[in-house]
């Protein structure tokens, strides 16, 4: 495995579309360890592959909705498609690519993707909160947007600050 460089703001490859991907093989595998090991270096909870330069529809998420005791697991996507969604969370929000900043984002609370496995196999997975947010957010990067397409406004650092005080309290 190695670390890949996370693209930032300003690159053009962040804004195009992906394509599907059609070879489940040792080449999509280290792609897929790579995106493990880069998000999990740069303390992220997801990462698309649009992120490290790779124009393929695969992204990863850290699944922390886990029992105590359980260590969060990474959830690979490839090909994802939303199926289905429910309730509404809304929140700060913020990204690998665009680093220090955080934006007010409303999502669903509940979120249903049917994707494929690393060797291709379909399945379907639910995320609630973080998770369902986390699918939300990378998906919309294999389409080239951004979450500051669907921000109402960039927080500053007090708001930011003052929400999690919050947030900490409840």
């Amino acid at each position: 495995m190695a670390l890949r460089n996370i693209l930032k703001e300003g690159d053009e490859t962040l804004l195009k579309h992906c394509r599907p991907v059609t070879a489940f093989n040792d080449r999509l595998h280290i792609l897929l360890d790579d995106m493990a090991e880069t998000m999990m270096d740069a303390e992220g909870v997801g990462l698309a592959a649009p992120q490290v330069g790779i124009l393929r529809r695969a992204v990863i998420v850290l699944e922390t909705n886990v029992d105590e005791g359980e260590e969060p697991y990474i959830i690979e996507l490839i090909n994802p498609e939303l199926i289905e969604t429910g309730g509404e969370q809304e929140g700060p929000e913020g990204c690998l690519s665009v680093p220090g900043v955080y934006g007010w984002v409303k999502r669903p609370d509940y979120v249903k993707v049917r994707a494929q496995d690393r060797n291709g196999d379909f399945f379907e997975v639910e995320g609630v909160g973080l998770t369902a947010r986390a699918f939300c957010h990378e998906i919309e990067h294999l389409d080239g947007h951004l979450f500051l397409e669907v921000s109402e406004h960039i927080m500053s650092d007090e708001e930011l600050e003052a929400y999690y005080a919050q947030d900490g309290e409840a």
